[in-house]
Parts: C-alpha cells; structure tokens; sequence
C-alpha cells in the first residue's frame, strides 16, 4: 500500500509539474510588428473598455470586457459590432488586463462561437501610443500588405531569402521590437516585390522601393 502511495503522489507530482511547466510556457510570445499583428488577426476595433465582469466558467473562469467600439479596421466578415472582448482570468494563461474608462484601446483578436478574444500575445495599445504611421497603417496600408511577410531578425547575419519578404531589424536596436521600423514602416507588395514603405506620407507606389530603412 505504501509502495502505491508513494507512485501515486510521484506521478501526481510529475502531472503537476507538466501541467505548471504547460502554463509558464503558454505566453511564450515572439514579438510582432504591428502589420503582421493586423494580418493574422480575425478582428482589430479600436474600443473603450467601459465595464468588466468575472465570469465563472471553467477552472480559472474569463474575464469579460464591455467595450464601446469606436471603429473596425479588420473583422467586417467575423462579427458586425463588438461589445464584449473576451480573455483568460489568469495571468499565467495569458489573460490580459485592460483599464476601464481610461484609455482607448487598438485591440486585436480572434473570434470563436461569435466571441471576441483577445490575450497577452494579440497586439493591444493604447490608441494615443501609436505612431501617426501606425494609424494609417490600421487605415489602409497594412491590409494592402498582407501578401507579404515580415521576416524579424534577432542576430546577424539575417537576410531575405524570397521576394515576398522584409526584413524586420528593430530587435537589433536598443528600442527592441517596437523600434523604428514597426513605428514607421509598412511592408508592401509593388512589382512581385515586397519592401518597406515608410507611412508617415501619401502612398506613392513608385517610390516603395526606394523607401527600404
């Protein structure tokens, strides 16, 4: 009996330990730009958080956001308005925590069962932290660039290595990820070749290439 004991609480032990190393590992995320964020979203609204409520309906439960949606930029075909923004209660699963009636929020997420979620690893910002080019970017210009893929590099060498690809640098400055090129940059398709396209100005396509930092 004892021997049985001792077995149970090792593999008890050894359960929890993978189940504790599973959620260590669940927000794990690699740094985006905002364009690639905008791209692999199912929606991105910019909202105000205006109430929140505690929903008790697994073993960690989700926290629901009451939202005002101020615009849509992506998500048309998902869901027609958004009033509830969906994410994990804990921390540890990747839950985010958003400010109520303080700020307004660029939010991105997917959609299951007609929910909206969003999480730690979705691209979230207060709407007065982005750039005038990111802005735009949300507009018009990074929808156009979805074709195209923003390879990041994290040490050199790095290079591009098809011509559907931009080379992503700004973790190889002292700003990290949200560096020079995710505040001013978007990666755009013009003659089968994508390149950075600095957004702060009027789109003129014969002048993308050009415009590579």
């Amino acid at each position: 009996m004892a021997v049985f004991t001792t077995a149970a609480l090792s593999l008890l032990l050894a359960v929890s330990s993978v189940h504790f190393s599973q959620l260590t590992e669940a927000c794990s995320c690699r740094p985006s730009h905002p364009q690639h964020a905008f791209c692999n979203s199912e929606v991105v609204i910019r909202a105000k958080v205006v109430g929140k409520k505690l929903l008790n309906d697994g073993p960690f439960g989700t926290m629901r956001y009451t939202v005002k949606q101020m615009k849509m930029y992506r998500g048309f075909n998902k869901v027609q308005q958004v009033q509830y923004i969906y994410t994990e209660a804990s921390e540890s699963l990747c839950g985010v925590r958003l400010q109520v009636n303080k700020f307004q929020y660029l939010i991105t997420g997917r959609v299951h069962d007609g929910k909206v979620y969003t999480g730690v690893c979705n691209f979230i910002e207060p709407w007065e932290k982005l750039t005038l080019a990111q802005r735009k970017g949300l507009n018009y210009r990074y929808q156009i660039g979805c074709n195209c893929k923003i390879k990041p590099c994290y040490y050199l060498p790095c290079s591009v290595t098809a011509k559907n690809e931009c080379l992503w640098t700004d973790m190889l400055s002292d700003q990290g990820y949200m560096g020079h090129q995710a505040k001013n940059y978007g990666c755009m398709e013009y003659n089968g070749y994508c390149s950075w396209y600095r957004g702060a100005s009027t789109v003129d396509k014969s002048k993308i290439n050009a415009t590579d930092p």
